[in-house]
């Protein structure tokens, strides 16, 4: 992403470290994730704006512990340390680090200097988060110590003149309560900044990259309806139009109705080649009678590129695939794009099977953005509601949510249970996000969805006895899918959506909900 102003975090392993680029990027200033021992000639190559060094598990005086070019700090850019980049910064420019008798761990009361530029208009006394059992002791020549505690002598400290600041408290967080007044002081009084950010020119910025990159050939896309494939053929059919061709191969496995409406948003809304692969049958007569869920992904990843690439050689003068990675995935697959480094592809991209002869350039669009951001874009770009705010949904689709094999019948079942927990609960949703004013407030759920197990059960419906088959319901509430905890729904709503579904949804008698949460089991079933 060419960004005139742009923030670099130097990430030490911390476990706020995406958090604090998405705090600057709230801020409407483009932040990016470095690799915390980058040499500082490759961070000059970047041009920063400034620098933020993150926190980080370890002590600067383990002998494993991340280390730090110390040229960074004569690179003439300002600095802003957190945390552990906070005792790097001491340590390595002569203060000193100590390992105290009592640690902080959460909230933590600091009293203020009147004189700090980067707390500035901040209470004297205020509430920061902590989470350290080392501290600076002393701070380096040429700083003033602006803040301490009760067991922090040096809560915070700043040396105007080569415009290098730092506190052992987490301001990316949201329990210290003056976080964004301290971010912001530093990127806009200290850095002077301007908040430039907006998703009405990043879609400009992106389109021309596109448009540059691509010139006169073609790109090709494989079209989920997920939200980022869909954030991906928009911006793209905004930036090259109909030479953008989106293939969507239906396998008959996604959720009722999907189909119908992925293929009426991208064939009349977008200007582009859509392609829609009816593969329904072949995929059912592979699958027909496939039970372990791992043979079900193989069979249904391998046609999936079958279908594909059978679309693309048909395709003349395709020069470009383009692919939907965000950045969390380049984060977590190692894949920090630091200046003179290569950057690498995560690891399921190296596992396309590109047919003999067969080979295209990518293009990754989204691959510096967040997902909440993705889906703003999405919204900037005119895709529907329905679309940009989709809950995560396997690629196998609901092969994996059938447990046993798959067959028409089951897949019936399925689709019917699960549009009603899904409609169920998009209006609970919706209604807690007029309550709050958030989108994924402390209760929404963040992915719901029905299960169809192998097994029946009795009932009876009617004065007579049933043998039906149970629907299991499974939600949860998360943030990012590495942990989750099951919704807390209210009684109300489950007993409605059980009511729906025994009686709209033939061959169903019982409702199970799942409340196991991540860890131990995991969010899908399969």
């Amino acid at each position: 992403m060419a960004a005139s102003q742009k923030v670099l975090v130097l990430d030490f392993g911390a476990q706020y470290g995406q958090l604090i680029a998405r705090r600057v990027r709230d801020l409407h200033v483009y932040s990016e994730i470095v690799a915390g021992d980058s040499p500082a000639a490759d961070i000059e190559a970047m041009e920063p704006s400034a620098l933020i060094l993150s926190g980080g598990p370890a002590s600067v005086y383990a002998e494993d512990a991340p280390e730090i070019d110390p040229a960074i700090f004569e690179l003439g850019v300002p600095v802003l340390g957190f945390c552990y980049g906070h005792q790097i910064m001491a340590s390595t420019l002569g203060g000193q680090v100590a390992h105290v008798e009592v640690g902080e761990y959460g909230p933590a009361s600091i009293e203020r200097e009147r004189e700090s530029r980067l707390l500035n208009a901040t209470p004297l006394k205020q509430t920061v988060w902590m989470s350290h059992r080392d501290a600076v002791s002393s701070a380096p020549a040429g700083f003033t110590v602006t803040s301490s505690t009760e067991a922090c002598p040096v809560a915070s400290m700043e040396d105007h003149q080569r415009r290098l600041y730092s506190t052992q408290f987490h301001p990316e967080v949201r329990h210290t309560e003056c976080g964004e007044q301290i971010l912001s002081n530093f990127l806009f009084d200290i850095c002077g900044l301007e908040p430039s950010w907006t998703m009405e020119s990043i879609v400009e910025a992106k389109v021309a990259e596109i448009r540059e990159r691509v010139g006169d050939a073609r790109v090709i896309l494989a079209l989920s309806g997920g939200v980022d494939s869909s954030v991906v053929a928009a911006l793209c059919a905004r930036a090259i139009g109909p030479r953008l061709t989106c293939v969507f191969i239906n396998h008959g496995l996604l959720r009722k109705n999907e189909p119908e409406q992925v293929e009426e948003i991208f064939s009349s809304q977008f200007d582009v080649d859509f392609v829609h692969v009816h593969a329904e049958e072949r995929y059912a007569a592979l699958l027909a009678g496939v039970v372990d869920p791992e043979e079900k992904r193989r069979i249904i990843g391998t046609q999936f590129w079958e279908e594909f690439f059978a679309v693309a050689q048909r395709t003349g003068g395709v020069r470009f695939l383009a692919q939907g990675t965000i950045y969390p995935d380049i984060i977590e697959s190692g894949a920090r794009k630091t200046g003179g480094r290569a950057a690498t592809i995560k690891s399921h991209h190296n596992l396309i099977p590109f047919p003999e002869g067969v080979s295209f350039d990518l293009i990754e669009p989204l691959d510096h953005f967040f997902k909440d951001e993705v889906r703003e874009l999405g919204l900037q770009l005119g895709l529907p509601g329905h679309i940009v705010y989709r809950q995560p949904f396997p690629g196998p689709g609901l092969a994996i949510r059938i447990i046993g094999a798959v067959d028409a019948e089951k897949l019936a079942i399925l689709k019917d249970a699960d549009a009603i927990v899904r409609e169920e609960l998009d209006a609970y949703n919706e209604r807690l996000f007029r309550q709050t004013g958030e989108r994924n407030s402390a209760h929404s759920c963040w992915q719901y969805f029905a299960v169809l197990p192998d097994i029946r059960s009795v009932g009876v419906m009617g004065d007579e006895r049933t043998y039906g088959r149970p629907v299991i319901l499974r939600a949860v509430e998360s943030t990012d899918a590495m942990t989750a905890d099951w919704a807390r729904l209210p009684y109300d709503v489950l007993a409605h959506i059980s009511s729906r579904i025994v009686a709209e949804v033939g061959g169903v008698n019982r409702v199970a909900y799942d409340i196991t949460s991540k860890p131990p089991a995991t969010i899908e079933w399969e």
